[in-house]
């Protein structure tokens, strides 16, 4: 199983001039402290912050065997854990009894998170179905089919029409699909020329970016899906971005980071460092960028200049995405340990050694930090 979780990471290659604008920094949203974890990311902007502290060592309060490895991040809502695994398996687990309550088995492996609201669970599979489910029995509501896997978490967002909330999916088949929850019907698609991996995220409520591996941040109209600015950059985004305002920030495969606001052309600014990729999906906090990469470290960048403000040597390379907490980021590795680090300066907190490969992303609801492990472990943090 090992070999499998160690490959999927390299599946994803397989896949007038504007004044540049200064940096401004927006307020940053957050998940407040003990409440659920519905969608990736933790929120419509996709910026991996809570505002809670997690300064204290955790232990593991329960586990749960998959059966299979996952690198998929979990969804937290209504009283349930759901997540997937490699071999296309979906776990609805009780948080009270912490027994199974159903188990959905794809064609495919579940690469990315599921997102959990209304009592429905959507999910998109690598044998290129979306799925919505009934939370309570695992029972399939509608599914439609792409051209290609889904390898990125659906977002959900309020509807700019005012009928309640919307469905962002992407593809690998390089289609952004809007989509109803009720039946699947779609609100409007915007085609791209190349794969995407990561999850739409939000901006302002009125528009939605994403990157891909034709080299660009898209932003879109998120009422019609109208395209209102590209900003080229030098190589393939393979994960999420995280917005703020209207700054937009992510990693690429030319071992940059970049700040672009989705009113310019070029980006506000660009971090670069050694020869690895930049996998992960950052987070972000009032003054950093935090952000992990194959060179074993955890980058943390400053929001304002795009310097280095303090970088943190693992033992293994981190395709996990972060959480920023109030007094600390915590993440984890690919040498199966879950870390936790001062915001400020990158002073080594805590560190817990879980014992398997680190590829899924940790979450946190209702006071715990929640990761499948390389091994099929999920542990439950508290």
């Amino acid at each position: 199983m090992n070999r499998i979780l160690a490959s999927l990471p390299f599946l994803l290659l397989a896949a007038c001039e504007k004044q540049q604008p200064e940096a401004v920094l927006a307020p940053v949203a957050s998940a407040p402290a003990d409440t659920d974890w519905p969608i990736t990311r933790g929120g419509p902007h996709l910026q991996g912050r809570v505002h809670a502290s997690a300064s204290q060592q955790p232990v593991i309060e329960w586990t749960y065997d998959l059966g299979h490895p996952a690198v998929a991040e979990a969804a937290i809502a209504e009283g349930v854990i759901v997540i997937g695994d490699v071999m296309g398996n979906i776990h609805c687990i009780d948080l009270e009894t912490r027994e199974r309550r159903w188990l959905l088995e794809t064609g495919d492996t579940i690469e990315a998170a599921p997102a959990i609201s209304g009592g429905r669970v959507f999910v998109g599979s690598g044998d290129e179905q979306f799925h919505a489910l009934d939370l309570k029995t695992g029972d399939k509501i509608w599914t439609i089919k792409g051209d290609e896997k889904f390898s990125s978490a659906p977002n959900i967002v309020a509807a700019t029409d005012g009928s309640g909330e919307w469905l962002l999916v992407n593809g690998y088949d390089g289609i952004t699909r809007c989509l109803r929850p009720a039946d699947g019907s779609e609100v409007w698609t915007y085609p791209t020329n190349d794969f995407i991996n990561g999850t739409p995220a939000v901006i302002d409520g009125r528009y939605v970016a994403f990157g891909g591996c034709d080299m660009v941040i898209h932003i879109l109209d998120l009422s019609n899906g109208k395209l209102v600015n590209k900003i080229a950059c030098e190589s393939q985004i393979t994960s999420s971005v995280a917005t703020s305002g209207t700054t937009i920030y992510c990693g690429n495969y030319a071992n940059q980071v970049i700040a672009a606001d989705a009113n310019a052309e070029k980006p506000i600014w660009i971090y670069e460092d050694k020869n690895f990729q930049f996998s992960s999906s950052p987070a972000i906090d009032e003054k950093h960028v935090y952000i992990g990469s194959r060179d074993k470290s955890l980058h943390a960048i400053d929001r304002t200049t795009g310097k280095r403000a303090w970088m943190f040597k693992t033992g293994g390379r981190i395709d996990s995405s972060p959480l920023a907490f109030d007094d600390a980021i915590v993440f984890a590795s690919y040498d199966g340990r879950l870390y936790a680090t001062d915001p400020a300066d990158g002073r080594e907190l805590w560190r817990l050694d879980l014992g398997e490969d680190l590829t899924a992303s940790p979450v946190y609801a209702y006071g715990r930090i929640v990761i499948g492990g390389g091994d099929g472990t999920l542990f439950v943090l508290k």
